[in-house]
């Protein structure tokens, strides 16, 4: 069975990662959408806010759940029997990133970390992009899922 984690703050899913994850859905047998917990981060949306903005997206999908976690990203695809990471790239800064953390990830352990690039119409969304956008009274609703309301 081949499951992977694909962890991040999600603060809030975006059309990219929903992308990201729609696409990797064939390859996998099961993706459990990992929200990290970071004390020291300040979140926009809270923690349940963000479960139900990507369980509701996902909805439909059977080989798609959510969770939450704290600690190392492995240590968590070690509780869970997943032997694959699965991150998105949109840009040449986040490959360097990104492989520094897959690097020091299969050192640590034998998980892989498998990289897809964004579609091209959503290489341009962040997260922090849709709070900024948000925060100034912008219309994000095109830059997330339908599920990402702001009340």
């Amino acid at each position: 069975m081949r499951k992977a984690i694909f962890p991040g703050s999600f603060d809030p899913i975006t059309l990219g990662h929903e992308d990201i994850i729609k696409r990797s859905i064939p390859l996998f047998d099961e993706i459990v959408i990992a929200i990290g917990i970071n004390a020291e981060k300040k979140y926009m949306f809270s923690l349940e806010d963000r479960k139900r903005f990507i369980e509701e997206t996902f909805k439909n999908e059977p080989k798609v759940s959510v969770i939450t976690y704290e600690g190392l990203t492995i240590d968590l695809c070690h509780r869970l029997k997943a032997d694959f990471i699965l991150r998105g790239l949109r840009n040449p800064a986040d490959f360097e990133f990104e492989k520094a953390i897959a690097h020091t990830n299969r050192r640590l352990s034998k998980i892989e970390t498998v990289f897809l690039l964004t579609a091209a119409r959503t290489s341009y969304i962040s997260s922090s992009i849709v709070r900024d956008v948000i925060r100034n009274g912008g219309q994000y609703e095109m830059l997330v899922p339908d599920a990402v309301r702001v009340k």
